[in-house]
């Protein structure tokens, strides 16, 4: 059974018109987990991406980033909601549907030059991979690629993450659905 056959689809969350692609019922699923961090971790070990760190986005960021950088033998470093990390912070502000939210990253996290692969569970908007990108990049981190379980190409993520000069790779997608 492939990966976006252990997806469940929940209609109408968080709001009436929205199908919300959920991945605990796949990473709950020991197959299911196992092909997801094969399946990143043969993307970076024959595709050429170079990079020193993964970076994983709050909440399942850091599941899905901790398990691929243990098994690619690199650091992993948190990108997490507001107050939630104990030493000197750089933020990013990012625009929601209906307001803004804001995430942040370690000053000390990520030395100057340092390559990042940013891991996510889903792609839709994009305003959160950005959002992280930017953290990276402001305290001198390069973004080497960004890597999701899914992508919601419709939604357009995808296109404004291209657009703006980084590369995107996803194990699967729900287009048009």
């Amino acid at each position: 059974m492939p990966i976006k056959s252990r997806i469940r689809a929940i209609p109408d969350y968080p709001k009436k018109g929205i199908m919300f692609r959920d991945i605990t019922t796949l990473i709950k699923d020991p197959v299911g987990f196992r092909l997801v961090i094969d399946g990143l971790t043969q993307r970076y070990l024959e595709n050429g991406v170079d990079f020193d760190v993964v970076v994983g986005v709050e909440a399942r960021g850091f599941i899905l980033g901790s398990a691929l950088a243990y098994t690619l033998g690199k650091g992993f470093v948190p990108v997490r909601k507001p107050g939630k990390l104990p030493a000197d912070v750089v933020s990013q502000e990012y625009e929601l549907e209906y307001g803004t939210d804001k995430v942040e990253i370690h000053l000390d996290a990520i030395l100057p030059g340092t390559r990042v692969l940013l891991v996510d569970d889903l792609l839709a908007t994009g305003g959160t991979a950005l959002a992280a990108a930017a953290l990276v990049e402001k305290v001198g981190g390069v973004v080497a690629e960004m890597a999701f379980i899914v992508n919601l190409p419709d939604i357009g993520g995808e296109r404004k993450i291209l657009d703006k000069g980084y590369r995107v790779f996803s194990l699967t997608e729900f287009e048009g659905e």
